[in-house]
């Protein structure tokens, strides 16, 4: 009997094609809608994730002043680090794996006919893993090197690209690279790892931390240091010791006894990522409800529809009230053609949804993330706003007067 009714709906779905697309247009829209929103939510909150653990997994970074970014000038005249701070980290905060002393600068960098500006950073080979920088060709800097301060970099795939050319992780190995007044030799090019915000991490050029201070900056001022903990590592009580011995070292006394402020930032990459994926998520779920919207208003199409469709079907419906068909049959058929309409517009939405979402995220640059969650839920949704708007209609179908319907002109 299901099944007999379920076809009676399909044909008067069937019989009256275009209304019925029309009627399930709202369908189709908000769960496409809703789909494509919460999918690109995911994608750029993943996009977000993959740059922000690019830079290293529990990964603190230590500079001066009150917030991140002071570099070797400080600005401000906020007293810069010293490698001996980096080596007192490294031996008196537990749960660390490094803590490495760098500094940058921007510069031009010239080679094989051709200049591009820069940013060249000296640093410890610890750097490369603490970073999660990977080689796509050569080696980093040996110990004899560091102590020595060679003339040695490892150059990224921007620099690599824009000053050298060629195939990726091929060209410009064991060249000569002229920064300022010194040359530097090639000897390590590290693989691709994009853009983070505004920046290109791959237009870098690594040297050796002593090669930096004495050839490039002139002093002995570190302007960041990167510290590395272990995977088991409490990152707060971390930070409460790390914070302890940077006011000590730097002479800023006891805050509560009226010390001076804090003249150093610890950032935290891990907190930023949360802060980020959280409120990315909270956007999509945001956009996703205002998108839901358009399926109340099918809704509401679908109620409209189905109120004219019993107007117009009275006499049949009077028919079969009089030749025995119960209420309940009566109520179940025009209930069951308001979900096959809604369930409808839900599938064609899925379709539309995903082939917008892959076509965006190409355009966007965002990786693809399919929830199946999501699209069990706008199908499912939209199968229940059906029963819902669906239902007062059928009741007055099923409720109607067989001899007053049977007289319906």
């Amino acid at each position: 009997m299901l099944f007999s009714v379920f076809m009676l709906a399909v044909k008067s779905v069937y019989r009256n094609l275009l209304r019925s697309f029309l009627t399930i247009l709202g369908i189709v829209i908000g769960v496409s809608a809703v789909i494509t929103m919460v999918t690109i939510g995911n994608g750029a909150t993943q996009a977000i994730k993959d740059q922000i653990s690019s830079l290293g997994t529990n990964i603190l970074l230590l500079s001066p002043g009150q917030r991140i970014g002071g570099g070797a000038g400080g600005g401000g005249g906020v007293p810069q680090f010293t490698e001996a701070d980096a080596d007192a980290i490294r031996d008196q905060i537990g749960g660390i794996k490094f803590a490495i002393a760098t500094s940058q600068r921007p510069v031009v960098a010239i080679a094989n006919g051709r200049n591009w500006s820069t940013v060249i950073a000296g640093a410890a080979s610890d750097y490369f893993p603490a970073g999660n920088w990977e080689l796509a060709n050569g080696r980093t800097f040996e110990p004899a090197e560091e102590e020595a301060g060679a003339a040695v970099c490892v150059i990224g795939e921007t620099v690599r690209r824009e000053v050298f050319g060629g195939t990726v992780g091929q060209t410009g190995l064991g060249s000569a690279l002229r920064i300022k007044q010194f040359s530097c030799q090639v000897i390590g090019i590290t693989k691709p790892k994009g853009q983070i915000g505004m920046g290109d991490q791959d237009n870098s050029i690594i040297t050796p931390l002593k090669t930096f201070l004495r050839r490039v900056s002139g002093n002995s001022q570190i302007g960041l240091i990167v510290i590395a903990m272990n995977e088991d590592a409490d990152s707060a009580s971390l930070k409460v010791g790390l914070t302890q011995l940077m006011r000590e070292r730097r002479k800023l006394g006891d805050l509560k006894a009226g010390g001076a402020d804090d003249n150093f930032n610890i950032f935290d990459t891990q907190q930023l990522a949360d802060t980020l994926s959280g409120t990315m998520g909270l956007l999509t779920s945001l956009l996703g409800a205002v998108a839901a919207v358009s399926l109340l208003v099918g809704g509401i199409g679908i109620m409209n529809i189905m109120l004219v469709s019993v107007t117009e079907r009275t006499r049949e419906i009077g028919l079969r009230l009089a030749v025995g068909a119960l209420e309940g049959e009566v109520l179940l058929q025009f209930l069951i053609e308001a979900v096959v309409l809604s369930a409808l517009g839900g599938l064609i939405g899925i379709i539309l949804a995903t082939a917008a979402s892959i076509g965006l995220s190409s355009l966007m640059n965002l990786p693809y993330q399919f929830d199946p969650g999501i699209n069990a839920f706008a199908l499912f949704f939209s199968g229940l706003i059906g029963v819902i708007f669906g239902y007062f209609p059928a009741r007055g179908a099923a409720r109607m007067d067989p001899i007053e319907a049977l007289r319906h002109e």
